[in-house]
């Protein structure tokens, strides 16, 4: 693939693409290569598969020779953007700041590689004084037009600081500086930051004699309802820090049927005939795509070593292959004497998220322990073993292990 438009027509049949500023100007734009990017505020210290669709996109970007960009907003992050949040985002110290920005850089570099352009925001917005703020920026903009924008009005029946306020002047003032520093013409985000991207256009055009341009991609969710990235244990991260590969290989094997084939586009590289081959699988034979899916996702995520080790672990859950690569939950000689139970396991293990939820989930007979139904989440673990396999339903496994020191999981 070349730089040139296919790659639009690639982008909309793969269900990237929301909304365009100017299609047809960035069509031409495209015929060479252009500088886009893509922007995170610091607020955790991994991405999650919430982000994916957008290091997925830049990945398209940089196949078709076009020149991939991260922004880490060290200095918005202190702010937050109030876009259709009902409540402030809690402020961070510059320690927590610098610390999610390594964690960022670490996902966003596996999906585009080490050479990929980093840029901060603190690097031009700290220095700048607020006066000189309102007179290259603040003047261009109309409270007015501002406040019909839907993620401001969103929050106007809540508590809208000033600081917040100001927060897509500042985004739209960063596009403009890495437009005049790094040659950037295009900005990416979700469909919810079209605001934000509207107003950098606006100030670059204004301040600055630039054309610049926006694309953004649905916000997505599951079919059942859920935010994309979310699971009933929390954020499905990128970083194996957060999430081990195999709950990650997890995750894609076990999403709902009607999204195999959404998902195969958005976040495999696989042809699209093949994508529309597999997502059109029915019964049993679906459940061969859903693993073609979590093997591509995996690789791309972590590399083919862990994705080896996720498949092992997965014939150990399902086939009684062996254990070793299955997710490990470590307790101490003494815990188990003094009779941990399983509610307990099964929260620290990630199975449930409370230990009520691990009583319901037994009750249901969706507590197993070595597959066996454990009817009651409350019994303690007994026995002298040094080894147990801890399940969830059909789909998650834990192995639980008796070793020396205090309990972790790795």
């Amino acid at each position: 693939m070349t730089h040139t438009s296919d790659l639009l027509q690639l982008l909309q049949e793969r269900g990237f693409i929301h909304q365009c500023t100017d299609a047809n100007g960035l069509r031409h734009a495209m015929g060479t290569p252009v500088t886009a990017y893509l922007g995170f505020d610091a607020t955790a210290d991994s991405l999650h598969v919430g982000h994916l669709q957008g290091l997925m996109l830049m990945r398209w970007l940089q196949r078709a020779g076009h020149r991939p960009m991260l922004l880490i907003g060290g200095a918005t992050t202190r702010i937050g953007d109030p876009s259709f949040r009902d409540t402030s985002r809690p402020v961070l110290d510059a320690a927590a700041i610098d610390a999610n920005s390594a964690g960022i850089r670490r996902a966003f570099m596996r999906y585009l590689g080490p050479g990929v352009t980093v840029v901060d925001n603190a690097e031009w917005l700290d220095g700048l004084g607020y006066l000189d703020f309102l007179g290259k920026v603040g003047r261009h903009f109309s409270v007015n037009r501002m406040l019909t924008f839907d993620a401001i009005r969103s929050r106007l029946d809540h508590s809208l600081s000033f600081l917040e306020f100001g927060y897509t002047l500042l985004q739209a003032y960063d596009f403009v500086e890495l437009a005049r520093r790094h040659g950037c013409t295009l900005q990416i985000g979700g469909a919810d930051q079209w605001a934000n991207i509207i107003n950098g256009i606006d100030l670059g055009r204004r301040s600055a004699g630039v054309d610049l341009y926006g694309l953004t991609m649905p916000l997505l969710a599951t079919s059942d309802g859920k935010k994309m990235g979310k699971s009933a244990d929390g954020a499905v991260w990128l970083n194996s820090d957060r999430l081990a590969p195999y709950g990650f290989w997890q995750f894609w094997r076990n999403v709902d049927d009607r999204d195999v084939e959404r998902f195969l586009a958005l976040f495999t590289e696989l042809p699209m005939d093949e994508v529309r081959r597999l997502g059109a699988l029915q019964g049993a034979e679906l459940n061969e795509a859903k693993i073609v899916l979590a093997n591509e996702a995996t690789r791309l995520a972590h590399g083919q070593d862990a994705l080896d080790a996720a498949q092992r672990a997965a014939a150990a859950a399902f086939g009684g292959a062996d254990r070793g690569d299955m997710p490990t939950h470590a307790i101490d000689a003494a815990r188990r004497g003094a009779g941990v139970t399983l509610a307990e396991l099964a929260v620290e293990a990630g199975l449930a998220v409370s230990r009520g939820a691990a009583r319901r989930l037994a009750a249901g007979g969706g507590l197993r322990l070595d597959g066996v139904a454990a009817m009651d989440a409350d019994i303690p673990l007994a026995g002298d073993r040094a080894e147990w396999v801890l399940s969830a339903g059909r789909k998650q496994h834990v192995r639980i292990v008796v070793a020396a020191g205090e309990p972790e999981i790795f």
